[in-house]
């Protein structure tokens, strides 16, 4: 299939484009196989490139412009059916974003919606722009190889010699969702794992995936354990959790799961650990909402966010109905709960709900980032989405297929990440100092999780990446963020090193609305911008006085020979 033939029409010229906080721009627009390109007639020659992936929902109407003769348009090939009249593109984007294309002539109109509708809607992952892309800057190999499991277990291994790497997963036989790579206990054969993993579903046997260097604990991951209704059991998991945990020592598993939904999922051949068959381990339920659930409550945020009619009471009466920061406030929670287990209560910890490609991954990463100062700096916060997030398994495909303006009906879409990155924020906002990264950054890997130009967030696992050569024919987005010239912009100026564990506040008036995201296409960014270059200008000011260079010291010198 060519991309061509998806394409009514490909240029038209004075489209108007209207956007909030700027001014209208008349230009002409033009559809290739994965932009909308816009370029005005202006002294200034503005451009806008949007990623036709970008793009969540179009919606058309129709204007009358008898009268309003300066856009006045006569279709050439239909006689004047359509003077005076034309019709208004809606694009609503995935990065939440809004504009609008005052389109002259109803035809062209219809068909620029048509194409852009056949566009955004392209199947085969190797069609995306991701397999395209190739900027001069950058290569197809940088970054692929910066965060592997071989690398973790080597920064694992200078602590403990109680696990080992093992390649049981080689080419993705044992489990399709875990990267060919995994660090499990050393007390482990690989022929027990199999076993294990035919007794978790879908294979996702328990893995590591934090230790904890002050008390020597661990947190692991997995999904359910398929006991089953009659109570089955598999002597080598038992074995696998027992080995994990010192003589004197119990352990914790965290279900993201209520009791009741536990036992229902007993029925359909799922099911939970047994006290009695896991002595040593604790169960700990705390019931986190995960799918439809999360999309609809997305959905009623940004429809809140949007409304700019409201009375300031029926605004957060609407914020509340949404309950977007009840689930904030639930995964925090949890999170919370997992590092308490490893940091006060000097225990291991395992993760996981039914299948632990999810909320599972949610809590793992989010412990760490509490317990871990590393995870909250640029470089390992990168290496945490990589091992708990894309080699873990969680299908970004299928949860950032749409955003909160789709109107196809929900399927697997889920804003698993999205809460995630809201999580990390809120931290940052109550810990302003103990970040290396600022706002931008996380806002950045949102954006690029939905829509990108780059194949780190393609595909819903490592195996599917693997056939698709992912790794070889499309730009890491690494690489891109970590260019000097790039990392510059998602440095916090205010970061110190806090080697403390940090305990975020859920209080109600402690949890805020992630304005700088949900609210950044409805506000002007200009006061927030003008703040941060002063914050940024005083704090390079402070660390010049207590750092001078060479130079400044030379003056200085002189300054004081002459007096």
């Amino acid at each position: 299939m060519e991309f061509s033939e998806l394409i009514e029409t490909s240029k038209v010229d004075h489209v108007l484009l209207s956007r909030p906080f700027l001014q209208p721009v008349k230009g002409t627009l033009c559809i290739t196989s994965h932009h909308l390109l816009f370029a005005s007639r202006a002294a200034d020659k503005e451009e806008l490139w949007l990623l036709i992936r970008n793009i969540d929902a179009i919606e058309k109407s129709v204007q009358n412009l008898s009268g309003y003769q300066s856009t006045k348009f006569v279709n050439q090939e239909s006689g004047d059916r359509f003077a005076g009249s034309s019709g208004i593109i809606t694009i609503k984007c995935k990065d939440l974003s809004v504009m609008y294309l005052e389109i002259p002539g109803m035809e062209e109109c219809l068909n620029i919606a048509k194409s852009i509708e056949a566009l955004s809607s392209l199947e085969p992952t190797s069609h995306m722009y991701p397999f395209f892309y190739r900027p001069k800057q950058l290569n197809l190999q940088e970054g692929w190889d910066s965060f592997t499991p071989e690398e973790q277990f080597t920064k694992l291994s200078i602590h403990t010699d109680n696990w080992r790497l093992s390649y049981v997963n080689k080419d993705f036989a044992v489990c399709p969702t875990y990267p060919d790579a995994v660090i499990v206990h050393k007390s482990i054969s690989d022929a027990a794992l199999k076993t294990v993993a035919n007794f978790r579903q879908g294979g996702r046997f328990p893995v590591f995936s934090y230790y904890h260097r002050k008390s020597g604990m661990v947190i692991m991951r997995s999904s359910q354990p398929l006991t089953g209704a009659n109570g089955k059991r598999c002597k080598e998991d038992e074995h696998f959790l027992a080995a994990v945990l010192q003589p004197d020592k119990q352990g914790y598993i965290i279900d993201t799961r209520s009791t009741q939904a536990a036992h229902q999922a007993k029925v359909k051949g799922g099911g939970f650990e047994s006290k009695t068959n896991y002595h040593k381990w604790k169960r700990l339920h705390r019931s986190i909402e995960r799918g439809r659930v999360l999309q609809e409550s997305l959905i009623k945020l940004v429809e809140a966010c949007n409304d700019q009619s409201n009375s300031i009471d029926r605004w957060l009466n609407k914020l509340e109905a949404s309950k977007w920061l009840s689930h904030v406030k639930t995964v925090l929670t949890t999170a919370c709960l997992a590092a308490q287990c490893v940091e006060r209560e000097g225990a291991s910890v395992l993760i996981h709900g039914s299948e632990g490609r999810d909320i599972t991954l949610q809590l793992t990463s989010l412990a760490q980032i509490i317990l871990d100062p590393d995870c909250r700096t640029i470089s390992g916060f990168q290496a945490l989405i990589e091992r708990e997030w894309l080699q873990a398994g969680h299908p970004f495909q299928l949860r950032c297929a749409s955003s909160a303006y789709c109107h196809a009906k929900l399927k697997q879409e889920a804003p698993v990440f999205l809460i995630f990155l809201d999580c990390c924020w809120q931290m940052s906002y109550q810990f302003p100092c103990s970040f290396q990264f600022n706002e931008h950054f996380l806002i950045t890997l949102f954006e690029h999780a939905y829509a990108s130009c780059f194949g780190t967030f393609l595909c819903n696992n490592e195996k599917e990446r693997f056939n698709l050569n992912v790794k070889e024919q499309t730009i890491s987005i690494w690489a891109r963020l970590n260019r000097p010239c790039e990392r510059k912009l998602y440095v916090n100026p205010l970061y110190e090193r806090n080697n403390l564990t940090i305990w975020p506040s859920v209080a109600p008036q402690s949890l805020q609305l992630w304005q700088g995201l949900f609210l950044r296409w409805n506000q002007s960014p200009e006061h927030q911008n003008e703040a941060w270059e002063q914050i940024n200008h005083i704090m390079e000011h402070s660390r010049r006085k207590a750092n001078p260079t060479s130079t400044e010291l030379s003056v200085v010198k002189e300054d004081h020979a002459r007096k």
